[in-house]
């Protein structure tokens, strides 16, 4: 069952340019240029009930613009969307009750409020059953551990701290559908992988459906097996995260650990020398050519005491991809 749909989905802005100076300040009182700039160019997509989906993108790409609209927060210039069955710019009461949204880079609590104040507040705005809400509330302040600091007020929180408040305001209601734009921004390499198990957990139990931006690639591995990838407005990519990586990842990478010093001249000669460190060292290679060129280093007279092979890292594909490579 498709929870979204997306259809030919255009989003331009208007843009107005003046020229430079005090003379065109004053020109521009009573003439402006007007030029138009699309953030969105024409995508469709569906997402069925339960997926997690990476909606991977650089800055600029066009993901906050479509998750905004998903979310009914800007009108579509054109095209069409269904979220549950609802369009989400008409903003009915029905739909606000059933999606939820987190943006890291912007907060949804009031910071001068504690947490647990805040809560209360949501519980008011999506007209929560009073039993329904304390239940789902006592499960989420525990699978997040925030107890510690529920009536702490938000400001004075940490940002790992805010962020998993942020993510029980959104899910207070239980919703269908999950939107995450950016949810770890900013947080150390632990709370990340906080925020990336209960995401797992969350979506396993409930079978809520997820769409994540995200410039962490441990973000998208770890959790979506199918990622949307958009530039400069227009969908490039669409599947399953696997097969992204085996039609585009065309080389592999070899780590050797050795126990005397290798020069890097001596393994240059079997593929690229990255992050060279005398007794360690990365060696990319065509991924055609990987288990010939492993068999070379071992038979070989260097010191190499461990070589360990594994694919090249999403990010570096997704950046190949963005580059046109």
């Amino acid at each position: 069952m498709d929870i979204i749909r997306v259809k030919n989905l255009v989003k331009s802005y208007e843009i107005y340019r003046k020229e430079p100076g005090l003379w065109g300040s004053v020109k521009s009182f009573f003439y402006r240029k007007k030029d138009f700039a699309e953030a969105v160019k024409d995508i469709s997509f569906t997402i069925k009930e339960g997926e997690v989906v990476g909606f991977l993108g650089p800055n600029g790409a066009g993901k906050t613009t479509t998750l905004k609209i998903l979310s009914g927060i800007l009108y579509p210039t054109s095209g069409s969307v269904e979220v549950l069955g609802f369009t989400p710019y008409d903003r009915k009461k029905e739909f606000k009750k059933q999606f939820g949204i987190v943006m890291g880079q912007k907060d949804q609590l009031v910071r001068m409020l504690p947490a647990m104040d805040n809560f209360l507040l949501f519980k008011e705005f999506y007209e929560a059953p009073e039993g329904e809400f304390d239940k789902t509330l006592e499960e989420l302040i525990e699978l997040l551990d925030v107890k510690e600091f529920l009536n702490i007020p938000v400001r004075k929180l940490s940002l790992g701290q805010r962020m998993r408040c942020e993510l029980i305001a959104a899910l207070l209601h239980n919703p269908k559908v999950l939107l995450l734009d950016e949810p770890t921004i900013g947080l150390d390499v632990v709370a990340q992988k906080n925020i990336r198990d209960f995401i797992r957990k969350y979506n396993q139990k409930k079978k809520t459906t997820i769409l994540l931006t995200s410039h962490y690639m441990d973000d998208i591995k770890e959790l979506c097996e199918r990622v949307i990838i958009i530039n400069f407005g227009k969908i490039i990519y669409d599947g399953k995260l696997a097969d992204l990586i085996s039609r585009y990842a065309t080389e592999k990478i070899i780590k050797i650990t050795a126990t005397d010093t290798i020069s890097k001249e001596s393994l240059g000669k079997f593929g690229r020398v990255e992050d060279y460190q005398g007794i360690r060292a990365l060696i990319r290679v065509p991924r055609d050519r990987v288990k010939s060129v492993a068999a070379e280093i071992i038979s070989s007279n260097l010191p190499v005491d461990d070589i360990f092979i594994e694919d090249m890292p999403i990010s570096d594909i997704v950046r190949a991809i963005f580059e046109g490579r």
